[in-house]
């Protein structure tokens, strides 16, 4: 049989018009030394690139290492109601490592599972778990103990609301764990409820086992590196055979304001002001409210409310980005606490709320975009959590 081979990429075939229809065809054939060295230098790009990708992954993951502290520090904690982990956050920032992390809202604990993938995280409520394991093995217990019944904000039933209950069962697992020390936050409000009296309950209650020195004090959040005005109430607790004495952390002297985060913000989801808002907005200047509108115009949007005196600054306030942010609350956009843009006339996006609170850029949020503001406004700023913690280190070291 008669073989007829190509000259140029040596393929043979049997038949001469399959041979002629090779030659003839639009695209020709390549030499074989050329396909050789074509495919040679795939291959070789191939593996430069996975040579690439591998060390962008190591380099991710030290990145991580340096960032999270979570297999790095001997401090331990476990933190209850922890919700989206700004606490947390910045306790690990500090040196502290999380061993267990609870929270009951599931977009909350999502977020702190897409943050902490090593880490325990138990989504129920804190009454719902098993203690036990942790017994005399846990450095710190932390928790931002549900202050809706505190806040200035709302109701103020105290320990008689429901919510208030969950800080005498705060109360419960601290005496069973016994850690070394302890560090409840809540809102300004617990301060003056029922005219002091309930936080020296709380306190009293605490101290009916006499195992610990305590201490608290209300500390705002923008003397802390933090370009937001948030106060907090802190009550830390410190083991009276560690034989210590806790001191909160001085104020910083680096103070930050809205012009030092409020830049090149990753692009984020938020919501929106219809066009009345829009146009009204457009009339208040930075760090200004309703009260920079023609009087007409603040009698009609603020109707009854415009003779019952009072302050009402939030009230279409816009921010200022010469000073801190009001602080930051569930939602950038309620009539009563509206959050706008010092120079654009929306609200503030998601990425720009987790900035004023501290977040890192990479801190992802779980849910909706109502669910993430919310996550957001009621954490504790990372900063303040971070030199909450480095004072509490202090004693363990």
């Amino acid at each position: 049989m008669v073989n007829y081979s190509c000259e140029k990429c040596g393929k043979e075939f049997s038949q001469k018009g399959h041979y002629t229809k090779h030659l003839n065809r639009k695209n020709p054939c390549v030499v074989e030394s050329k396909v050789k060295e074509m495919l040679d230098k795939v291959v070789e790009e191939k593996l430069n690139n996975l040579t690439k990708n591998n060390n962008d992954n190591d380099n991710e993951n030290e990145n991580d290492n340096d960032n999270d502290n979570e297999n790095n520090s001997k401090y331990t904690f476990i933190e209850v109601c922890a919700g989206a982990g700004g606490l947390s956050y910045g306790l690990i920032k500090s040196g502290f490592t999380p061993i267990m992390l609870n929270d009951n809202n599931k977009d909350c604990c999502e977020t702190l599972k897409r943050i902490h993938p090593k880490t325990n995280i138990i989504c129920n409520s804190m009454d719902k778990i098993d203690y036990s394991m942790y017994i005399d093995k846990v450095d710190l217990l932390t928790g931002g103990v549900p202050c809706q019944s505190f806040s200035q904000a709302g109701l103020r039933k105290g320990l008689e609301d429901t919510r208030g209950d969950l800080m005498l069962k705060f109360i419960d697992i601290l005496n069973l764990v016994k850690p070394k020390l302890f560090m409840i936050e809540n809102v300004k409000g617990l301060l003056t409820h029922n005219k002091g009296e309930t936080i020296k309950k709380i306190i009293a209650t605490i101290n009916e086992n006499n195992l610990y020195t305590i201490t608290y004090k209300c500390l705002d959040a923008s003397k802390y590196e933090v370009p937001q005005k948030r106060e907090r109430v802190f009550i830390v607790g410190v083991l009276k055979s560690l034989n210590r004495s806790f001191e909160f952390p001085k104020e910083s002297i680096n103070k930050k304001i809205l012009k030092d985060v409020l830049i090149n913000v990753p692009i984020s989801n938020g919501l929106k002001y219809n066009q009345i808002k829009q146009e009204l907005f457009k009339m208040i200047p930075q760090g200004g409210c309703w009260i920079n509108l023609p009087e007409n115009l603040q009698k009609e949007y603020l109707g009854n409310s415009y003779n019952s005196g009072g302050g009402k600054r939030g009230i279409l306030h816009r921010l200022s980005m010469e000073k801190p942010s009001l602080t930051l609350l569930c939602t950038p956009s309620q009539k009563q606490t509206e959050r706008c843009h010092p120079l654009e006339d929306r609200p503030l996006t998601i990425r720009e709320y987790a900035r004023i609170q501290t977040f890192d850029d990479d801190y992802e949020f779980s849910g909706s975009v109502n669910s993430q503001y919310k996550q957001i406004g009621n954490a504790v700023p990372v900063e303040l959590a971070k030199h909450m913690g480095k004072s509490l280190i202090s004693l363990l070291e």
